[in-house]
């Protein structure tokens, strides 16, 4: 039977939001959530994680991990008296919300099985609190203050750490938030986010928290520049990554058997670019840098399409749809689950992964920390992510993406240094480092641990 951390309440408590958790596809914040929670736990502290389940938990009871994970069904017309509790609740935004605690129950099965249920010890839940929370800034352009209904054998979190912009904040405890980057602000052109309600939340973000914390020196100083934050009050963390010990030690003879099997790919004959496919991931240049390097090396696209995708993919479009040679060397995969992906990752020549911009490049580290060598960008948070153990390229200049993915298909013996060199650099995000971090963080806001 799967276990569940102990609750033990003379332990200062962490608890984070569970926005992106409960997602059957995981998201990279719902990466970095889970990561902070497994952190927190490492350094002593109890955990904890909010919801805001479209099911009522009191429907579900005492089985509230139900609600939590029931998938969200498509919006049907609101009858009128629907349409007036919608309109009463956000207009009430303001005057704030309830969460109520949920004891996890080993019987509910997570999306993912037991290796993704989230390393915590207890759940809050406020019916539709997100959904109520985001309507209410939009009309209010306040954050939904949150009551915990804590009870002696409930107690309030110690800190509310919410890992991304959200217009909510947590009464009577400290409030950290993560910004990830401020990329809306910074390449407009690449996102479909409401731009004045992105700033409004930024500003109102900065106004309120008791600290912000974030993933690279480059997002530190964005946020301090254009949020006109005190540097006292942003601190970096870093990430960590954090693979399944189960993948990373498989041999390599079973990855290359899957490889084959699968794909019909052999270990290190191909390259791979993977992440939405959206402007910033700047796939339109991969597939024109790739082509035009002339290299037999097939390029395996792993990616889901995401906002303002058709630019992107219009290249390559049109290489599959005339066909011949340069389309059977590009193989396309939308979805692909996690451990696949870690078997492609092992096995590639090389990731090419230079992005416009990140505010950290996981994808990166991942690839480094499997021995992959990686071609990445010059911009945002990359190169210290990267160091010296990747080739840097500006990511606008096709003609330099070409020379070094040629490189790369050439040069054996770079290759083999860059797996070494990624591994080495690796392992200076690794779980004591982000730990450290993550003790000093929570300091700031006066929560310690005995």
């Amino acid at each position: 039977m799967p276990q569940i951390p102990p609750d033990r309440s003379d332990r200062p408590s962490i608890c984070i939001d569970g926005f992106n958790l409960a997602a059957a596809q995981g998201t990279g914040i719902a990466t970095y959530s889970r990561n902070l929670l497994d952190a927190a736990s490492r350094l002593g502290f109890r955990t904890e994680a909010l919801f805001g389940p479209t099911l009522p938990i009191g429907s579900v009871k005492p089985f509230g991990d139900v609600a939590i994970l029931d998938p969200e069904r498509p919006a049907e017309p609101l009858r009128f008296m629907q349409k007036i509790e919608r309109d009463v609740r956000t207009l009430l935004g303001p005057t704030g919300r309830t969460a109520f605690p949920v004891r996890p129950s080993t019987d509910v099965i997570w999306p993912g099985g037991e290796a993704a249920r989230p390393n915590a010890s207890r759940f809050w839940a406020g019916d539709r609190l997100y959904f109520y929370a985001n309507r209410a800034f939009k009309k209010h352009g306040r954050s939904t203050p949150v009551r915990f209904f804590s009870t002696r054998d409930a107690p309030a979190p110690s800190v509310m750490h919410w890992t991304t912009l959200l217009p909510l904040r947590a009464l009577n405890v400290p409030n950290i938030y993560t910004i990830h980057d401020l990329i809306p602000l910074r390449l407009p052109h690449t996102t479909l986010h409401n731009k004045p309600v992105f700033m409004a939340l930024c500003r109102e973000v900065a106004r309120r928290a008791d600290h912000i914390a974030v993933v690279s020196e480059a997002t530190r100083r964005d946020v301090i520049r254009m949020l006109g934050v005190p540097e006292d009050r942003v601190s970096n963390t870093y990430q960590a990554v954090s693979l399944p010990k189960a993948l990373i030690e498989r041999s390599e003879r079973d990855v290359v058997i899957e490889l084959e099997a699968t794909f019909r790919l052999g270990w290190g004959d191909y390259f791979l670019h993977f992440g939405a496919v959206e402007p910033k991931k700047n796939l339109g240049r991969v597939v024109e840098a790739y082509l035009a390097s002339g290299v037999k090396t097939p390029l395996v696209i792993v990616g889901g399409r995401g906002w303002l995708s058709e630019p992107e993919t219009a290249l390559l479009s049109h290489v599959k749809a005339i066909g011949g040679p340069s389309s059977d060397r590009i193989h396309v995969y939308e979805y692909m689950s996690f451990a696949t992906l870690i078997s492609l990752i092992r096995g590639a020549r090389a990731v090419l992964f230079p992005s416009l911009y990140e505010g950290f490049g996981l994808p990166v580290l991942e690839a480094m920390s499997l021995g992959t060598p990686v071609l990445t960008s010059t911009q945002g948070a990359l190169p210290e992510v990267a160091g010296d153990a990747a080739i840097q390229v500006d990511p606008y200049d096709v003609q330099a993406l070409s020379t070094a993915i040629r490189m790369i298909d050439a040069d054996a013996g770079w290759r083999a240094e860059a797996s070494l060199r990624g591994r080495a650099q690796a392992a200076q995000f690794n779980d004591d480092a982000y730990d450290a971090r993550l003790r000093a963080l929570y300091s700031k806001v006066g929560v310690y641990l005995r």
